[in-house]
């Protein structure tokens, strides 16, 4: 399984740079397309590790102004 993030910049806020750091440290790696990053869970997820992942990402980002939105599959 993988979850899928979206990330919506903002010029007030932290470079894309930085927030690209802060989430390589979470496990998450950038991709092209539809989404920014992924995380590759290596075997199935159990929804309350989705929504762990979620909330860490949360607590991350939490000051940076930015918007995300996050997909898992």
């Amino acid at each position: 399984m993988e979850s899928y993030l979206r990330v919506a910049f903002s010029s007030e806020g932290s470079k894309p740079s930085e927030i690209a750091d802060k989430l390589h440290a979470l496990g998450f790696r950038p991709t092209q397309g539809n989404y920014d990053f992924i995380y590759d869970w290596k075997a199935g997820v159990k929804l309350e590790e989705a929504m762990d992942l979620a909330d860490e990402v949360s607590r991350t980002l939490r000051g940076f102004k930015v918007l995300f939105e996050m997909e898992t599959v």
